[in-house]
């Protein structure tokens, strides 16, 4: 397996920013992220998200912000006035790249011409939009707030107006066939867009999911299909020029995610707003998930949240999940450097048996997963966690 070397995400320390927008239209069926469908706090939420930005700005210490990601929820039903105001905030506030990845996450019933048309008028360079399928059925399966032909008719506009756009797209739903996921890939492809980010359906316990498969309305979720959705997904879209650079993300070269991307390399993010997690290298934190109480906190310039110190263990911990999820795997001599000779002997024989087993290999001092593997990293990762060391 050839090694492919990290996309620059500019000078050494740059940092992103994550912008939590708690609000939807309705609620998908498998979703278990904080979000509410009432607008009523609309206003107050983004002047606290403005709050929260300029109470942080001591927290990066000078490090250049590569990436902005608004997330949620779904950051386009509030207006692009709004998002262009936050993104204003942190250009006064924080030293910005000449060049950052400016991205929001969009469900295609929002995006309008004329919305798009808005939102490439403004700072924000990439969309990431939430298409799951291009089917009724599976659409309807998941609550979505959008149809099939929303989800093609704004792929259609979008990209008359944004060269870099990434689509989500799930797999393993129930009922859905090799053919008709093959037909979702094709379809995404005739767009030609440039990265595509691939979920297996997963059954969450906080979400109305679980109780429709209970009762019988929604088939159970069918781990071996889900498997060969997986193997069809990769070797179309490898066949189509993608690289697979991590579990879940295709991108063409050049257009790799560098949110994403900053994360699987243990980079610093500040995440603002309701139930937005931030990590330093050192600590771990993440605000209140409820709106009333994150936007009565900021009128008093308090922060509603929960700070974890991170061990050496959690941060090998970490690094192990992160690493073989991507095609940088985990570097034995980082390993070594960073956490200890007891967690590189540790890492070694844990992983002897997955690589007998043909699921992990060793390229120089790399460990990474093979192709077959590749479906069940998290699982392989979860063996060579260490739970007993400080």
């Amino acid at each position: 397996m050839k090694l492919i070397n990290s996309p620059p995400l500019g000078r050494q320390g740059g940092a992103g920013i994550y912008i939590h927008i708690p609000f939807c239209k309705q609620a998908c069926h498998y979703c278990d992220f904080h979000f509410s469908t009432s607008m009523k706090k609309k206003d107050e939420m983004i002047g606290a998200i403005q709050k929260e930005i300029k109470l942080r700005q001591s927290e990066i210490d000078d490090k250049p912000i590569e990436t902005i990601y608004f997330g949620g929820g779904t950051p386009t039903v509030v207006s692009t006035a709004d998002l262009q105001s936050i993104i204003d905030v942190i250009y006064e506030h924080f030293l910005v790249s000449s060049s950052p990845e400016i991205t929001v996450e969009a469900n295609p019933d929002d995006l309008t011409e004329e919305k798009i048309i808005t939102l490439a008028q403004s700072s924000i360079n990439r969309l990431s939009i939430g298409i799951q399928s291009f089917f009724e059925e599976d659409l309807t399966i998941m609550n979505r707030a959008h149809n099939a032909k929303e989800a093609m008719d704004c792929l259609s506009i979008a990209t008359q107006y944004f060269d870099n756009i990434s689509i989500d797209l799930i797999y393993g739903i129930p009922k859905m066939s090799i053919a008709r996921w093959k037909k979702n890939i094709e379809l995404a492809l005739g767009f030609g867009v440039p990265h595509i980010s691939c979920y297996a359906l997963t059954v969450e316990p906080n979400t109305a999911l679980p109780k429709l498969i209970e009762n019988g309305i929604i088939p159970p979720v069918d781990e071996d299909l889900a498997q060969q959705h997986f193997e069809v997904l990769v070797e179309t879209l490898e066949n189509e020029g993608f690289t697979h650079y991590e579990l879940s993300n295709f991108g063409k070269p050049g257009y790799f995610s560098k949110n994403n991307t900053a994360y699987w390399q243990g980079k610093s993010y500040l995440g603002i707003g309701p139930s937005a997690h931030s990590y330093n290298g050192k600590q771990r934190s993440w605000n209140v998930s409820n709106n009333t109480k994150y936007i009565k906190a900021l009128e008093l310039k308090q922060f509603s949240r929960e700070v974890e110190d991170l061990s050496t263990t959690d941060r090998y911990n970490e690094y192990i999940m992160t690493g073989l999820r991507t095609v940088w795997g985990v570097s034995l001599k980082k390993v070594a450097k960073e956490f200890g000779k007891t967690y590189e002997k540790y890492l070694l024989e844990q992983a002897q048996k997955h690589i007998e087993e043909h699921l992990l290999f060793l390229d120089g001092d790399i460990l990474l997963v093979t192709k077959k593997g590749k479906f069940l990293s998290d699982g392989i990762a979860s063996d060579l966690f260490l739970l007993n060391l400080g």
